[in-house]
C-alpha cells in the first residue's frame, strides 16, 4: 500500500492560512496598515475601490525594504519581529506571525513598491496566487506602496459569500479607526472610490477622537487615568448623558493593539449602573499599558483577543479608574452630609384663614358587630371578606363586569351539561382587563386566556412592518422641524445600506455631509417622538445580526421596528386600547408567538380552574 500522507503546496497552504487571517478586505486593509505603522512611518495613506474588492492600496514613508527583504517577506513564517521563541513574551509590534503578506498573496494579485531611505532606488516585485511574475529595480519614494487587487480571484466561492459593499466598506473603515485611535501622532488618509473621506493630521487622542467621530466630541469626553507598578490606564470615556442606543463607540487598547473583551467591558458598564437607562451603553477609549509578558496575544489569528496574568486585577483597576474619573468629574451621584435637612413646606398668604381638619365620625359603627351571627375571629381570618363586601363583589362578577362569563353554581359544583365547542379559544364578547399593566384577561370558551400585551403589540407590529416592506408602500407623517442626525461613519453606513427600507417604512430622510441625516418625515406610529433613539436601535440590532448568514435583512427590519415601537410592561391601557389589542391580535397569521418565538397567549381552562379551589 503506498503512502497517503504528504506536504501540502505551498500555494494550497497559503490559501488555507488565509481563510483564517484574511476573512474579508477589511482583514487585509488591518494587516497592511498594521505593517506601516511597524516600519516607523508617519504618514499612512488608504486607498479602497470597489468595497476593497477591485484594489486595496496602501502607502506610507517608512523605512522601505531592500530587495531581498521584499521577497522575503511574501513567504511564509517570514517575519522581522522574533527570532527566537522567548520574543514571542515580549512582543511590542503589530503584526509578527508572518502569515499576513504569505496570505494576501495567495488569494490575490498583488504589487509591491518599496526603497529604503538610504538608496536611491527601489525594488518592485508582481506575485499573482503565490507565484511571483517578476520582480525588477524601479524608481519609487522612500517607504512602501503595496497594492491589493482582485481580492480572492482565484477563490470565487468566497468571494460570492462577501456582503454587500456598503457592508465591507463599514468594515474597513472600523479597521481604519482603530489604527488610527492608537497612533494619533501619525498623518492617515483615507480614500474610498476616489473620494477622500478622512485627512487626519497628528495630534493629540482627544482631537483624533474628535476627528474620527464628531466635532461634538470634544464636550463629551472625560479623562480617565489610574497608574499602578501592574497596569496603566489612560484614555477617555463619555458623559452618561451622551450615552447612545448602540455600542459603537467602545474601544479598548492593549499595548497598542485594539481587543475586544467581555469581561472588562462588564466593568465599564458596572462603573455607569445607575447612570444610564437599561438599553444605553456608555461610549469609552480605554488603553492599558502593560509588561507583555503579563499577556498572550497569541491566542487567536486576527489577535482581537487576548488572555490576561491576572484577570481580576485588570478589572479591579479598570472599574477604579472609571469610578474615579466619573466622581472627579462630578458625574456619579453622592450624599452630601452638610446639607440640612428641613421640611419644605409653603408658607400660606398673608391674612389667610387657617382651617382645622374635619374629621367624620360614625358613632353607631361597633367592630364587634357580627352581622352573620357567628363567632368572632377578631380578623384574623383575611380570607373571609364582610357580607357586604361579599355580596358587592359577587354582584360585579355576576354582572360581568370585568369581562369574564361565570356559570351560576349550583351545590358548590359547575355544571357540565354544556358541550364544549370546536374553538377552544375564541373570545366571549368584547370585554378585557388588564392586570398589573403588564396582562391583558378575556374569557374564551375553553376559560380564561391570559394576554402579554407588550408581546401582543410586537406581532402585530411585525407583520404590520413585514406587509409594508413586502409591497413596498408605506406611510410617512411629515416633522414640522427636521431632525439632524449625526452618526459614526460604520453607523452611517448600515444606515445608507438601509435607507431604501427605512424610507418605504416611513423615514423620509437623506444625507447631510458624510456622516450626518436630515430626518423630514417618521413612521405615523412614532407620532414623532424618539426617532433618532429608534433609528440607533434599528442600527445596533442591524450589527447584532450581521454574523447570522441566514437572516433576512427586511425581517429583522420588521422585527426591530416592532421591538422599539410596541407598547411596553407598566402602561396603562384604556378600555377601547384592550379591545382593539386583542381584536388585532387575533386578527394576525400567528397570534400565539411574538416576532422573537416567545408565547404570547395562555388558556387557562376550567378544569385548571376546577382544581384550584378544589382543595
Amino acid at each position: 500500500m503506498p503512502d497517503i500522507i504528504h506536504l501540502l503546496p505551498d500555494s494550497v497552504a497559503n490559501q488555507i492560512a488565509a481563510g483564517e487571517v484574511i476573512q474579508r478586505p477589511a482583514s487585509a486593509v488591518k494587516e497592511l496598515l498594521e505593517n506601516s505603522v511597524d516600519s516607523g512611518a508617519d504618514s499612512i495613506t488608504l486607498i479602497v475601490k470597489d468595497a476593497g474588492k477591485t484594489l486595496v492600496q496602501v502607502i506610507d514613508n517608512g523605512c522601505g525594504m531592500s530587495e531581498t527583504d521584499a521577497r522575503m517577506c511574501f513567504e511564509r513564517h517570514a517575519t522581522s519581529k522574533i527570532k527566537e521563541a522567548k520574543d514571542l513574551f515580549s512582543i511590542h509590534t503589530l503584526g509578527f506571525r508572518g502569515e499576513a503578506m504569505a496570505s494576501i498573496a495567495a488569494i490575490s494579485q498583488v504589487e509591491l513598491k518599496s526603497r529604503r531611505k538610504e538608496e536611491e532606488l527601489g525594488t518592485c516585485i508582481r506575485i499573482e496566487g503565490s507565484e511571483v511574475i517578476g520582480q525588477e529595480i524601479c524608481s519609487t519614494p522612500a517607504g512602501t506602496s503595496i497594492l491589493v487587487k482582485n481580492l480572492f480571484f482565484n477563490l470565487p466561492a468566497r468571494r460570492k459569500f462577501l456582503k454587500s459593499n456598503t457592508t465591507e466598506i463599514r468594515h474597513i473603515i472600523e479597521e481604519f479607526q482603530r489604527v488610527a485611535l492608537v497612533y494619533p501622532g501619525i498623518k492617515f488618509s483615507l480614500f474610498i472610490d476616489n473620494k477622500q473621506l478622512f485627512s487626519l493630521e497628528a495630534s493629540g487622542l482627544k482631537q483624533r477622537i474628535a476627528s474620527l467621530f464628531s466635532s461634538s466630541y470634544n464636550n463629551r469626553l472625560i479623562p480617565v487615568e489610574q497608574e499602578s507598578n501592574h497596569v496603566t490606564i489612560t484614555g477617555f470615556i463619555g458623559k452618561p448623558e451622551f450615552a447612545k442606543k448602540t455600542r459603537g463607540e467602545q474601544y479598548f487598547f492593549v499595548n497598542g493593539r485594539f481587543i475586544r473583551h467581555p469581561y472588562l467591558n462588564h466593568a465599564v458598564n458596572g462603573a455607569f449602573e445607575e447612570l444610564l437607562p437599561k438599553d444605553a451603553y456608555p461610549t469609552y477609549f480605554i488603553y492599558f499599558e502593560l509588561d507583555p509578558g503579563e499577556i498572550d496575544i497569541n491566542i487567536h489569528p486576527t489577535k482581537t483577543e487576548v488572555n490576561f496574568e491576572n484577570n481580576q486585577m485588570v478589572y479591579a483597576f479598570l472599574a477604579s479608574a472609571v469610578k474615579q474619573a466619573l466622581g472627579k468629574f462630578n458625574i456619579a451621584p453622592s450624599i452630601d452630609f452638610d446639607i440640612e435637612r428641613g421640611m419644605d413646606i409653603t408658607p400660606l398668604p398673608r391674612n389667610s384663614e387657617i382651617k382645622p381638619p374635619q374629621v367624620t365620625i360614625n358613632p353607631d359603627y361597633n367592630p364587634f358587630d357580627n352581622p352573620t351571627g357567628s363567632p368572632s375571629n377578631s380578623g384574623f381570618n383575611k380570607k373571609t371578606p364582610s357580607s357586604g363586601n361579599w355580596r358587592e363583589l359577587y354582584k360585579g362578577l355576576e354582572s360581568d363586569q370585568l369581562g369574564l362569563s361565570f356559570k351560576k353554581k349550583k351545590e358548590d359544583n359547575f355544571e357540565q351539561n354544556e358541550e364544549i365547542e370546536e374553538s377552544q379559544t375564541e373570545v366571549l364578547g368584547q370585554v378585557g382587563f388588564q392586570i398589573h399593566n403588564k396582562y391583558l384577561l378575556s374569557n374564551v370558551r375553553s376559560g380564561l386566556m391570559l394576554i402579554d400585551q407588550q408581546r401582543a403589540h410586537e406581532r402585530i407590529l411585525f407583520e404590520h412592518y413585514s406587509e409594508i416592506l413586502e409591497k413596498r408602500k408605506g406611510s410617512s407623517q411629515q416633522l414640522l422641524f427636521p431632525v439632524t442626525m449625526d452618526v459614526s461613519p460604520g453607523d452611517a453606513a448600515i444606515i445608507k445600506e438601509l435607507l431604501e427600507d427605512l424610507m418605504v417604512l416611513g423615514f423620509n430622510m437623506e444625507e447631510f455631509g458624510e456622516n450626518s441625516f436630515i430626518i423630514n418625515g417618521s413612521p405615523v406610529e412614532l407620532n414623532n417622538e424618539g426617532i433618532q433613539d429608534v433609528l440607533e436601535k434599528i442600527v445596533e440590532n442591524h450589527k447584532r445580526n450581521l454574523q447570522d448568514i441566514g437572516r433576512d435583512r427586511r425581517i429583522e427590519l420588521a422585527r426591530s421596528m416592532a421591538v422599539n415601537l410596541a407598547i411596553k410592561q407598566g402602561k396603562n391601557l384604556q378600555q377601547n386600547e384592550i379591545n382593539g389589542l386583542i381584536d388585532q391580535l387575533f386578527a394576525c397569521k400567528m397570534p400565539q408567538v411574538s416576532p422573537d418565538g416567545k408565547p404570547v397567549v395562555r388558556i387557562l381552562t376550567f378544569e385548571e380552574l376546577e382544581e384550584l379551589f378544589s382543595s
